[in-house]
């Protein structure tokens, strides 16, 4: 009997590029549940969001898709918005014209684009995503806290996003773009 445990034997690790990454490298990734997105060619993974921020996310969808215009569509993450070849987000939710979404993708900026902030997404989704959608030209972006419950929602005026609504609990936002809905961010926790 050897007194040497074997080493066990690893899975393959795929191949890492060295420099920046791309979508084909991003299109490489395993289907393991995490959240993958290149912001100028660096990988950021995170885990799948908790169950209250799903059901937030769920609940405004819901809201979102009653109000949507026939030409438009509201789309539930994942889904890959391909800002250059470096840069690819996934929004929690996003609304664009039906015809700008690809096969597997939607390949322009969105007309808008949510998220709900998650303790690991924080910084992130207020800074990262805010800059590069507005710089993509992304018309509104609205970010809502669960922890409030709140909701802020910027839209682009002139090259910048510029806040035109910020409420919390039963207080309701009129919103205009892309389109007419009213959300109470109260509403999208239960």
């Amino acid at each position: 009997m050897s007194l040497v445990e074997p080493i066990p034997t690893q899975p393959a690790v795929p191949w890492q590029p060295f420099g920046p990454l791309t979508r084909a490298d991003l299109a490489r990734m395993p289907d393991d549940g995490h959240r993958y997105e290149l912001i100028d060619g660096v990988l950021l993974v995170t885990p799948a969001p908790a169950i209250r921020h799903q059901i937030i996310a769920s609940n405004l969808n819901d809201i979102l898709k009653r109000a949507c215009p026939a030409e438009l569509l509201v789309l539930f993450a994942p889904v890959d918005v391909v800002l250059a070849t470096d840069t690819v987000l996934q929004p929690d939710l996003v609304v664009a014209a039906r015809e700008d979404f690809g096969e597997h993708d939607l390949p322009v900026a969105p007309l808008l684009a949510v998220e709900v902030l998650s303790p690991s997404t924080r910084r992130f989704d207020l800074m990262v995503k805010f800059s590069r959608l507005e710089a993509a030209g992304c018309q509104a972006y609205w970010v809502v806290d669960p922890d409030t419950p709140s909701l802020i929602a910027w839209e682009l005026q002139d090259g910048a996003f510029v806040q035109v609504a910020k409420v919390t609990g039963d207080e309701a936002a009129h919103l205009t773009s892309p389109y007419d809905v009213t959300v109470v961010p109260a509403d999208l926790i239960s």
